[in-house]
């Protein structure tokens, strides 16, 4: 299979070397909700005991429930292991087997549960067994990411240390001693890109738990001084609902994932006064392309064309990306998502308006309503602009006459005193932008609406 012209390889060490490098090691450690791991120990014991070195030159499946273990692992094995493929707990057990044989997998870093995928299987936690790790480099280790199919079965995405590294070279100093962390499992493409910017800029991370109340993560980060988070909108969305947000007084405040629409952008202005809002660019397949740190949503059309090492073109509405920053292919059968220029098709559509373009959703959720195609996101982001709208979702409902309706269900910050005024200010505000056929013909309020396991909008069944 063919490598996109973008993936030059480039030697940048391994991640233990460049950790050690990036700040004093006595001073930053890692923590979830149970445990605080000081990278310093790291130095002098190993998460893996003294059978870290029959891990050298194997193809290894990092699975634990918990982040720390994995984080822990990690760190330990690039430059040791041949390949390392971080898997987060929500992948089906239908989907493993076909995940260790695409990898070639020969070897499980988990805990005693995953016996059961019949590796060989090496204990992990989140504590450190007193040795002297042997963690000289002998191989330019394989990342490999997981990400959903159309079908559900995930794709494994190549990537090193060198493509993921990418944008924080592109960006400059980190900021030694900043306190990093996000709602994100670091074992997918955002919550990685948070790690590393926390590893390789001289920082801390407070990692979240998928078991942990959304409050009880903000607090525990105010706790830690936290200074720089991220997540995606919808995650910011329930986060801004809960009264421990004021318990944090972050430097620098990130999303990703998903359209950032000027509401969301707003709010968090609006919480967090005197920090940074920035919203990035970035896929598992393409990588962090672009962040704008300007309050508005979308992003200046100047970005198009090369930035950097970032290029950039719209076609045919869809935002293509190439860069060093790209993976490399999948593994497996699926076909490479590049196209003969190198340039990866991220799916996300875009319109122009003004000298700016705006995301108005991916080209495979556009809903059918009466024949013509509608973006659920372009409406939610209308939706959104009433002040007492937290979050929306939009789908189609079956109509026996048009086929199918928009209906859309709206969170509220509270109750309302008159829900069927604030039905028909949501619809005045729906009929002043968006043509007829968008108009939502059903608002339900709920009181909340389901976001998965990466962090998004659970659109399935919509």
């Amino acid at each position: 299979m063919s490598m996109p012209p973008s993936a030059v390889r480039r030697d940048v060490g391994t991640l233990w070397q460049s950790l050690s490098a990036a700040g004093s090691l006595t001073r930053r450690w890692l923590a979830d909700p149970d445990t605080r791991v000081e990278l310093g120990a790291l130095a002098r014991g190993s998460s893996l005991g003294t059978r870290l070195g029959r891990l050298r030159r194997r193809s290894v499946l990092i699975k634990t429930e918990e982040q720390l273990p994995a984080a822990l692992a990690l760190i330990e094995l690039d430059g040791i292991a041949r390949r390392i493929v971080l898997c987060t707990p929500d992948v089906a057990s239908e989907h493993l087997r076909a995940v260790l044989a695409n990898a070639s997998i020969d070897a499980v870093v988990g805990e005693e549960q995953a016996s059961a995928l019949g590796k060989e299987l090496f204990l992990t936690g989140d504590h450190l067994v007193a040795c002297d790790p042997d963690r000289a480099a002998s191989e330019d280790t394989e990342w490999v990411l997981l990400t959903s199919g159309t079908t559900g079965a995930p794709k494994l995405v190549r990537h090193d240390l060198a493509t993921l590294r990418g944008p924080m070279v592109a960006g400059g100093a980190l900021g030694e001693g900043a306190v990093w962390s996000t709602f994100y499992d670091m074992r997918r493409y955002g919550g990685l890109q948070i790690f590393l910017r926390a590893m390789l800029g001289g920082g801390s991370m407070v990692l979240s738990s998928a078991r942990e109340p959304v409050g009880d993560f903000l607090a525990r980060a105010g706790a830690h001084g936290v200074t720089h988070i991220s997540g995606t909108p919808s995650h910011w969305r329930r986060a801004l609902m809960s009264a421990a947000t004021r318990k944090m007084a972050p430097n620098y405040v990130r999303l990703s994932g998903e359209i950032a629409d000027q509401p969301i952008l707003d709010h968090l202005r609006a919480a967090f006064p005197d920090a940074d809002i920035a919203h990035a660019y970035a896929s598992t397949e393409a990588g962090v392309a672009f962040d704008v740190r300007d309050g508005l949503a979308g992003f200046p059309a100047s970005y198009l064309g090369r930035r950097g090492d970032v290029e950039m073109r719209v076609v045919d509405g869809s935002l293509r990306i190439k860069s060093g920053r790209n993976a490399t292919t999948y593994l497996g059968d699926d076909p490479p998502f590049f196209d003969e220029d190198g340039f990866v098709d991220t799916g996300d559509m875009v319109e122009l308006r003004a000298g700016r373009y705006y995301f108005v959703g991916r080209r495979g959720g556009i809903i059918n309503i009466g024949g013509q195609k509608v973006y659920p996101e372009e409406i939610e982001a209308v939706i959104n602009r009433h002040p007492a709208v937290r979050m929306s979702l939009v789908k189609a409902r079956k109509n026996p006459i048009t086929g199918a309706v928009v209906a859309a269900d709206v969170v509220v910050k509270s109750e309302p005193p008159d829900a069927a005024v604030l039905k028909s200010e949501i619809l005045g505000i729906c009929r002043e932008t968006l043509a007829r056929h968008k108009v939502p013909a059903v608002i339900r309020f709920v009181p909340a609406i389901a976001v998965g396991a990466a962090g998004k909008l659970a659109r399935s069944g919509a």
